[in-house]
């Protein structure tokens, strides 16, 4: 696992613990939220986290971008399928989008 992955996932992982931790119910209930979200249902899980990476990368959320890439990256996305996203990306978003492609490009690199 590259540095950028680890330093990406330590990170998320510490301040979930101190989110959490606060034992505030609304956020509890939202990150539950979010969880079940991308479980099985009428789409597959890799479905859901292909529709959660390119609703990110339009929202420009590099950290949703890179926690989508890794989920997709778990679920056996293909190069084809990734970049396809990013096409798609970045025809709804626009060309600003292009910088987070970029860096999208560069968190998957790191994964393949």
């Amino acid at each position: 696992m590259s540095d950028q992955i680890k330093d990406f996932n330590d990170y998320r992982s510490k301040m979930n613990e101190v989110i959490l931790g606060k034992d505030n119910l609304v956020i509890k209930r939202l990150f539950n939220l979010d969880t079940q979200t991308y479980s099985e249902g009428a789409h597959n899980v890799k479905t859901k986290e292909m529709l959660g990476l390119v609703a990110s990368m339009v929202l420009r959320c590099d950290d949703c971008i890179k926690y989508h890439l890794e989920k997709c990256h778990e679920q056996g996305c293909s190069n084809e399928e990734v970049y396809e996203i990013f096409a798609v990306a970045n025809i709804v978003g626009g060309t600003i989008v292009i910088p987070h492609t970029r860096r999208a490009a560069e968190f998957w690199e790191a994964l393949t």
